[in-house]
């Protein structure tokens, strides 16, 4: 690795691809930063004392880019990023063509879509219930979130992916294709 480089990788996917997954196996094994869109999201709604559902999480973030900008949570993570010093940084979430038109302009800046089947994701949000109201979901209630906006402009967001990493398989098919992204990268 080049000690002097550093690489910004903007994570997008669809709900429950893998993103968190992959940001943590980064994290863990090569000793990667994390910045997440929802994090900022969550704190604001941890704050208010207001349930983080995902209709909440959309609503916040909607309102601050209505209020603030398209591309403010883009401007705020990159500048994030920026000042840490580790080589790798991940930023997860990217959803909009606004994070990326901002993000893009970055040194170094790699957008990778992690894909995985519609039923393999419900599965896997159905079990991590990062959300209050994940557990309970349905399938036809999961297909359904997918029409939100947040969801639709990823379908233009990753268009732009540069890499792309298949999140159907194994952990280890997983941890393979994030290390030989790193190893390009780095």
């Amino acid at each position: 690795m080049d000690v002097n480089k550093k690489v910004i990788l903007g994570f997008t996917g669809l709900i429950a691809s893998g993103k968190g997954t992959a940001a943590k196996y980064l994290e863990e094994k090569h000793g990667a930063a994390t910045y997440r869109f929802s994090t900022m999201l969550r704190d604001i709604l941890n704050r208010i004392y207001v349930k983080q559902t995902r209709d909440n999480l959309i609503r916040l973030s909607e309102f601050i880019r209505d209020a603030y900008g398209e591309d403010v949570m883009a401007k705020t993570i990159g500048q994030d990023a920026e000042k840490d010093e580790r080589k790798i940084i991940v930023i997860e979430g990217v959803r909009r063509l606004a994070d990326i038109s901002y993000l893009g302009q970055l040194p170094n800046f790699v957008l990778v879509e992690i894909f995985a089947d519609p039923k393999i994701r419900y599965e896997r949000l159905i079990k991590r219930g990062e959300n209050a109201d994940d557990t309970k979901k349905t399938y036809e209630e999961f297909l359904a979130d997918h029409q939100r906006s947040t969801e639709l402009s990823i379908l233009n967001v990753i268009t732009q992916a540069k890499e792309k990493i298949d999140n159907n398989g194994n952990w280890e098919n997983l941890h393979r294709q994030l290390d030989d992204l790193v190893a390009k990268y780095t």
